[in-house]
């Protein structure tokens, strides 16, 4: 049976995620997200919302750690599962923290409208999900 460790939630306005991390400056987004979260954004009208969800999922995966002192953005990672339902993979210093807190693994569920992204993020530990 999994246990509930943390719970995060974030809610992201488009447009001060657009004047202050836009989509165009590569040095900004490579300190935000990994290659392949950028990629995955793609182009388009919702590019910057597809962004911003990601940049959600990584805020509340924080809150869901109960803090992330020294853990980058890139740490946190949302990629597609094979069943296309977001996961999260951490990466280094965000991956050391998770298992000192004793998670497992995270659910998590993204979204966005014209206006706003936000994400749910839900730390477990014990068996599986």
């Amino acid at each position: 049976m999994s246990v509930l460790i943390g719970l995060g939630l974030d809610l992201i306005d488009l447009t001060h995620f657009r004047v202050h991390y836009g989509d165009e400056d590569p040095e900004l987004l490579a300190r935000c997200f990994t290659e392949r979260e950028i990629e995955t954004a793609g182009t388009g009208a919702d590019r910057l919302a597809r962004l911003a969800a990601r940049f959600a999922v990584k805020e509340a995966t924080f809150k869901a750690l109960g803090g992330g002192e020294g853990v980058g953005l890139p740490e946190i990672e949302t990629v597609a599962g094979e069943d296309g339902v977001p996961v999260v993979v951490l990466h280094g210093s965000a991956k050391e923290l998770a298992h000192a807190r004793g998670v497992t693994s995270f659910l998590v569920s993204l979204t966005h409208s014209a206006t706003s992204a936000a994400a749910v993020v839900i730390a477990l530990s014990g068996g599986p999900r």
